[in-house]
């Protein structure tokens, strides 16, 4: 973006519908030969400061690239010199590469200074340092407050504004109190964009995650719906209360249709515009720099009319806000403490707090009571004109009576014209850019237009000009506009000061505003819109089982009526599947729907399962697609082993990994010997793990591993024809030479299909006898397993102590019989 696009952003300046998609991040980054990393966020939407330091384990720097996917940013600062370990590409490097349409700003190393980055921190932050925990932090993580005093001192200058003091929102190591999905996994398991943008043979336009659940109205609330997706929390107290949260909206009807309906009335922008605050222009640089004054003085009256408007919609809100909001987050479980420490007992008291009631009576001191927010450019203008009460200053009313008397003229010419010209249909559109104009039906036009009409341009059907008294008429109106807003800001000065004294709480009902705006026209509505499909409340534990039973894919089930539900049991005694399949059997769509319903339940929603259970997860790691990577001169086996080794690089005990047939993009041999060693690794740890492959050998690990679990997707086999179930049973199914089958509907010649049905059948019949053999091998050793996983599943049970006592008497009586 230009640097007028973002003193606009920053200036709350026009309010255009930008759907939330607009970045508003500023990104510093810096790095030291010791693989560290130091990131610091600037959100200038909401003013808040998000500050990380790790140590990169990926040459390729792929945990830097999940976090600049995270946040999106519209400007990069990095340091002039490459100070990357041996064989790290480097964050410069890393910018050049992946985010080339991103502007890169290169500021001297003497920018990126900790100790000035800590002085920053303790006069901005809206807490105290102590309370931030500022001493062990600065002792321990200050790359990331040399990243900090880089992208502040940038903002500040390219800006030409002054961060007030205890005015942002500051949070350490945020972004790691969530769950960390990779970029790469966020393309496969389609969270933001889809893959394609229409389904063969369907007339829907098949959706992301995000774009299903994008039905927030405010533009802070799809922002953060999309954080959410990207980082779920991993807070399972926070989780919960969102879910009790939606417990009370399903439940009563009249909350949340309040709700839905009160919450229509704060302006969409509220979260920029309160934010906007945060912000005091440097009125020498702007003079230097030779900014438009007028245009910043009605971003500022725009945002105090747009103050009133969330202000006198907060009894309302306070009416229907029942529930307690107090330890609910936004991006971060620090939100809990921040409304404990401005004494809120829930949204209502938050609503009510004395300081809003205080600016509320600050701004009605001087602001005119009719004054309503308007996003009818002509209407806003004139709002904005006349915001100020009458009698307050004498040059303003002059100037409002010369912008009454040129609107009128104007009027007066375009009725004038209509009877003139014989054009009754003549129109008088205004916008920002041009102001009045006119517009006529290229219908109403016979031959040419008269020659007063100038500037002619067809528009569609109709046709836009002007003429030169409207122009000469246009530029006094702009003028006495621009005379009243300059008036009028030198007026609100004070008042301007006086709300800054308090953004703090202002930046805190931003928050509340987004998060009910997430939570109840997110969530509660996507799920109150689904009467076919059942959505259900998911259980979180710190230790137990992943049990989805009959989940579904969250979007392919809005475009398939009849879509096939699949369950799914992981746990310490489980903790591998392999799924096994024909082609276009289900085996990819289960993959990514076990993620997706793992994700919508970490960001505290309803999932489409009829029954859940799960441990929280602290990364997802997923290994699917097949294609060659140009750029990096990587083939798609190459692609395969890259993506692999940062999942074995960084997994831990807690992490879900989904890979959907690795090793299939090399020789037989070598991809079967890769997957098999891959899955050894893997077992070794206590991290779930689902994994699709077409190789029947794999299947083996079950008689070796009681660990893992073979399961299949049932195909019916008619007339040599796959009949696909898409329903997952347990057990392997040999479904002889469906590879030739599929291949035979392609339409390759029979001769060929022949000859390829006589050799896999001599492969195969081998492999067969060799597989039983192991089963019968290892089959008591199974069935001891099997005693041992359902006794772990019966310690995190919530039965009675005399339904566990009867399980286990059970248990034992099959395990004696023979029937386990």
């Amino acid at each position: 973006y230009q640097s007028l696009d973002f003193q606009i952003s920053i200036s709350g300046a026009e309010m255009e519908d930008d759907g939330g998609e607009r970045s508003s991040f500023v990104v510093g980054l810096i790095e030291n030969r010791a693989k560290e990393v130091g990131m610091a966020a600037f959100d200038l939407r909401s003013a808040s400061l998000h500050l990380s330091q790790y140590i990169e384990t990926s040459s390729s720097y792929q945990n830097t690239n999940t976090l600049l996917r995270f946040y999106d940013p519209c400007v990069i600062i990095v340091p002039p010199n490459k100070l990357a370990a041996d064989g790290m590409v480097g964050v410069s490097g890393l910018v050049d590469r992946c985010y080339s349409t991103v502007r890169k700003v290169v500021f001297a190393r003497g920018c990126f200074d900790d100790t000035k980055g800590a002085v920053l921190i303790q006069n901005l932050a809206a807490e105290e340092p102590l309370a931030l925990g500022l001493d062990t932090y600065y002792k321990q993580h200050y790359l990331s407050l040399a990243a900090a005093a880089a992208t502040v001192k940038w903002i500040e200058a390219e800006k030409g504004v002054i961060v007030t003091n205890h005015s942002l929102t500051v949070t350490f190591n945020g972004s790691f109190s969530h769950m960390n999905i990779d970029a790469t996994s966020v393309e496969n398991l389609e969270i933001i964009d889809p893959f394609h943008n229409s389904l063969l043979g369907t007339s829907n336009k098949k959706r992301s995650l995000f774009q299903m659940f994008k039905t927030t109205k405010t533009v802070g609330g799809t922002r953060l719906l999309r954080a959410n997706l990207l980082q779920p929390l991993k807070d399972i107290k926070t989780i919960n209360t969102r879910l009790n949260c939606l417990d009370e909206l399903m439940s009563n009807e009249e909350l949340f249709y309040g709700l839905s309906q009160v919450l229509r009335k704060f302006p969409k922008e509220t979260d920029r515009v309160l934010c906007h605050f945060c912000y005091k222009p440097k009125k020498v640089t702007e003079a230097v720099l030779g900014f438009d004054n007028t245009r910043r003085s009605q971003n500022m009256i725009s945002s105090i009319i747009l103050l009133k408007t969330a202000l006198d919609a907060l009894p309302l809100l306070a009416m229907f806000c029942l529930l307690d909001f107090a330890t609910m987050s936004m991006t971060t479980p620090d939100l809990s403490r921040t409304l404990s420490n401005a004494g809120s007992k829930g949204c209502k008291t938050v609503c009510e707090n004395d300081r809003y009631a205080s600016i509320r009576k600050r701004v009605g001191e001087v602001i005119d009571d009719d004054v309503l927010h308007a996003r009818v450019p002509f209407v806003a203008r004139s709002q904005q004109c006349f915001a100020l009460k009458a009698g307050i200053d004498g040059f303003l009313d002059m100037a409002r009576r010369t912008f009454c008397d040129t609107s009128e003229a104007i009027h007066n010419l375009a009725r004038k014209y209509r009877e003139e010209f014989n054009l009754p249909n003549l129109k008088l559109p205004f916008n920002n850019r041009q102001g009045f104009f006119f517009r006529i039906s290229q219908k109403e036009v016979q031959g040419k237009l008269p020659s007063k009409f100038t500037q002619v341009v067809k528009h569609g059907k109709n046709i836009h000009c002007s003429s030169l008294e409207l122009a000469s008429l246009n530029v006094r109106n702009k003028s006495a506009a621009g005379e009243c807003f300059v008036r009028t800001e030198i007026c609100l000065e004070a008042l301007m000061d006086a709300i800054r004294e308090d953004v703090s709480a202002l930046t805190l009902l931003a928050e509340v505003l987004c998060l009910l705006d997430m939570i109840v026209n997110s969530f509660a509505h996507s799920i109150s819109t689904k009467p076919g499909y059942r959505y259900s409340r998911p259980e979180l534990t710190d230790s137990g089982p992943l049990a989805i039973d009959a989940g579904r894919h969250p979007i392919l089930e809005s475009i398939h009526n009849d879509f096939v539900p699949n369950s799914i049991f992981m746990s310490e005694a489980s903790n591998m599947l392999v799924v096994m399949g024909p082609n276009m059997s289900g085996k990819s769509t289960y993959l990514q729907q076990v993620c997706l319903v793992v994700i919508l339940a970490q960001i505290g929603c309803y999932v489409p399962a009829r029954f859940a259970t799960m441990r929280v997860v602290d990364r997802i790691f997923t290994r699917m697609g097949t294609m060659d990577n140009l750029e990096s001169n990587s083939s798609t086996f190459m692609t395969e082993m890259r993506e692999t080794a940062f999942i074995m690089q960084n997994v831990s005990n807690r992490s879900l990994i989904v890979m959907d047939e690795l090793g299939r993009a090399t020789s037989s041999s070598d991809g079967l010997a890769m997957a098999w060693s891959c899955c050894e690794h893997l077992l070794s740890l206590k991290a779930y793990t689902v994994f699709a492959t077409h190789m029947d050998s794999l299947a083996e690990l079950a008689t070796i591993y009681p660990n893992v679990k073979v399961l299949h997707f049932y195909v019916d086999i008619r007339d040599n024809r796959l009949d696909f179930k898409f329903q997952l049973r347990d057990g392997t199914l040999h479904v002889p030479h469906y590879g030739l089958l599929l291949a035979e509907v392609a339409g390759l010649p029979n001769t060929v299909i022949e000859t390829a049905r006589t050799i896999t059948s001599r492969i195969t019949d081998k492999e067969l006898k060799r597989i039983e053999l192991n089963c019968e091998k290892h089959q008591e050793m199974h069935r001891i397993y099997k005693v041992a996983q359902k006794l772990i599943c019966l310690k995190y049970s919530k039965q009675n102590e005399d339904s566990i006592r009867q399980a286990l008497q059970n248990l034992k009586d099959s395990f004696t019989e023979g029937r386990l």
